[in-house]
């Protein structure tokens, strides 16, 4: 299957069927589940979504950096039909499957992490946030757990208490798990540090409110995703990392959002210069499909006692299956240096004094949108011009501490006219915003 890469719109969004179905949605889905675009996906591939009423959209949001091969990528759909044509699940807890193996084989290659490494699979990005935090607490005997300001983790008890954004991911939510520590990070654009300075202020927040001999595990997205798309002063992460290595503290590097090619490299923490000790991944993994994982040190992963990790549908056969295909689309068609090529587009595109800055790496990029005489968040210009936006038939994402983030997240296989089309649409609705 594939689908004309072409935006089109046939009707206003939403559309009549589109507005048919959103009446069914309001009637039988909750509404604390809130959806960003006007219409309803029939189906996708490479940078388009084709909606119910025939209204073609180009895709800058990748379903939140996961179909960064595509929404139907051939050799995925392959992989998952002939799959599910021998089994669709035994739990690998109860009835092992080579995929599973082949997965994590595959993973000890591509992890930033030299020496030995084992792999648990799970199915969402939350789900090995909290896997990560037990088996760093396994391996020290400690407990306590920092995060940074802006970090985004997930939406669980444990990960809601290391999200930093109260609304909407927390507010009513609490209390949360105990023993998580917040500090500040690197947010060059608006604190003004240099790498140094930032790690320094981190560290001494640490030893004086938490105490290095109390951490378990330090744990940082090497970009910050849903806080902004931060990119960290240049050596702040490398200074973090050894001072947990000095102290006997797990590094775990948060890549659900920025792993799998996303930011130009396979891993954010190649480019970032760190090895940490444990990677969380999801989003991009699979093509689509659910599945998560946690990738660590041999000797920090072995801690954990048996039976101590997994989960029923943990490495789900046929999310492995598209794992492996998926894999195989980043490197036969060299994705990352498709991302690097996104973000020369991106940054090169837009031009306005309301943009306080672009910044992002590789597919993994943002407009900061600021008052320009103050720098203030300008968080309703946000929201409109997403909006406007996805009435013309663009979706895309807005996101950021103060809610002024416009994001761009594209398939790493759109074309580069489609993109430049799309682009184009968000700088137009920024204009007339």
């Amino acid at each position: 299957m594939s689908i004309e890469q072409s935006r089109r719109l046939v009707t206003e969004l939403p559309g009549p069927k589109a507005n048919e179905l959103a009446t069914r949605q309001a009637q039988y889905v909750s509404p604390a589940v809130a959806s960003s675009t006007p219409t309803f996906a029939a189906q996708a591939f490479g940078g388009i979504i084709e909606d119910v009423d025939g209204n073609r959209l180009i895709d800058l949001g990748a379903g939140i950096a996961v179909t960064s091969v595509g929404a139907a990528h051939p050799k995925v759909v392959r992989a998952v039909q002939d799959q599910v044509a021998h089994f669709t699940h035994t739990c690998f807890m109860v009835t092992p499957y080579e995929g599973y193996v082949q997965l994590a084989e595959k993973l000890d290659q591509l992890v930033p992490i030299a020496g030995q490494t084992r792999t648990v699979l799970l199915n969402s990005g939350a789900e090995a946030v909290e896997n990560a935090v037990k088996i760093a607490r396994a391996h020290t005997g400690r407990q306590a757990v920092a995060a940074f300001d802006h970090a985004y983790h997930g939406r669980t008890t444990l990960t809601m208490a290391l999200t930093a954004k109260n609304m909407p991911y927390k507010d009513s939510f609490g209390p949360f798990a105990p023993e998580v520590y917040r500090v500040p990070g690197s947010y060059p654009y608006r604190d003004g540090l240099d790498g140094a300075q930032a790690a320094e202020q981190a560290i001494a927040r640490l030893e004086t409110q938490v105490g290095a001999k109390n951490l378990a595990a330090v744990m940082m997205e090497p970009v910050q995703g849903e806080g902004g798309f931060i990119v960290p002063a240049e050596g702040f992460l490398p200074r973090i990392v050894q001072w947990c290595r000095d102290h006997g503290i797990v590094f775990i590097a948060d890549e659900v959002q920025t792993g799998f090619a996303r930011t130009g490299a396979m891993f954010a923490s190649e480019i970032e210069g760190i090895e940490p000790d444990l990677i969380t991944m999801a989003k991009g993994i699979a093509g689509g499909m659910p599945l998560s994982a946690v990738t660590g040190r041999a000797e920090i992963m072995d801690s954990v006692h048996a039976g101590g990790l997994g989960g029923t549908y943990g490495g789900n056969p046929p999310a492995v299956a598209a794992a492996l295909a998926a894999i195989e689309v980043y490197e036969d068609e060299q994705l990352a240096a498709k991302a690097q090529r996104i973000e020369e587009i991106i940054t090169a595109f837009f031009d306005d004094p309301r943009i306080g800055e672009i910044r992002g790496r590789g597919a993994m990029m943002a407009l900061e949108l600021v008052h320009p005489e103050t720098k203030q968040p300008d968080a309703p210009l946000a929201k409109k011009v997403a909006a406007e936006a996805g009435k013309q038939g663009v979706v895309t994402l807005t996101c950021g501490t103060y809610g002024n983030i416009i994001r761009f997240l594209p398939p790493l296989v759109i074309d580069e006219d489609l993109l430049r089309e799309g682009l184009g649409v968000v700088a137009d609705a920024l204009k007339n915003a």
